[in-house]
C-alpha cells in the first residue's frame, strides 16, 4: 500500500505559526522580568524569603503634658492594642444589626479575617516598638490620670521599615473627667 501525503492546509500552518508566536512572547516576557530583578536576587532564594518575611517596625510614643503628675512618677503599664479594623465601628455594627447566637468576639474574629490583634505595653519612658504587618491598622490606647481619662483611636497605614507614631493630648480621641 502506497501512502500518499496530502499537502497541509493553510489553516493548520496558521495555527502552527500562532502557537510558535505565543511561545516566543511568553519567553520574551519571562526574560524581560528576569532582566529587571535586582542584582543577586536569584542567587539566594532563602535570603529573598527572609527579606519578604520581615515586618515593618511601628514605634509608638506617648507624650505627656508638661504638668502631668504621672509623667514625673513614671509611666504605669498602659496597654496598646492594634486592630486591622475600626473596633468602635465594628461594635456599632454588631449591636445595630442583631445576630442571634453570635458573640461579639466571634463577629470580630470573622471581620478581621486572618489578621489577629496585636497587643503591647508602653515602657517606663512611654515608648513601645512592635512589628506590624503592612496595611491599615487602628491604634487603641488609653490612660487614667486621676482626674482625666484620655483615649486614643488612631488609624495608621503601616509601610516601609520603621514608622513613628506619637500619641499626644492634641491627637487624643476623647478626654473625659472622672469624678
Amino acid at each position: 500500500m502506497v501512502r500518499v501525503s496530502t499537502p497541509r492546509s493553510p489553516h493548520s500552518a496558521l495555527i502552527f505559526a500562532l502557537q510558535a508566536a505565543l511561545l516566543a512572547a511568553l519567553a520574551g516576557a519571562g526574560w524581560s522580568v528576569y532582566r529587571r530583578l535586582p542584582p543577586g536576587a536569584g542567587d539566594d532564594l532563602a535570603a529573598v524569603g527572609r527579606a519578604t518575611s520581615q515586618r515593618p517596625m511601628l514605634r509608638i510614643t506617648m507624650r505627656r503634658a508638661p504638668g502631668d503628675l504621672s509623667a514625673a512618677q513614671g509611666t504605669t503599664t498602659i496597654p496598646v492594642q492594634l486592630y486591622s479594623i475600626d473596633l468602635l465601628s465594628a461594635r456599632r455594627e454588631y449591636f445595630n444589626e442583631r445576630r442571634p447566637g453570635q458573640r461579639f468576639e466571634d463577629f470580630l474574629t470573622r471581620r478581621m479575617g486572618a489578621r489577629q490583634p496585636i497587643t503591647t505595653v508602653f515602657d517606663a519612658e512611654g515608648q513601645t516598638i512592635v512589628p506590624v504587618p503592612p496595611g491599615r491598622w487602628w491604634i487603641h490606647a488609653g490612660t487614667l490620670d486621676g482626674v482625666q481619662e484620655i483615649t486614643w483611636r488612631l488609624p495608621v497605614n503601616v509601610a516601609g521599615r520603621e514608622q513613628h507614631i506619637e500619641l499626644t493630648p492634641a491627637n487624643a480621641y476623647m478626654k473625659s473627667k472622672s469624678f
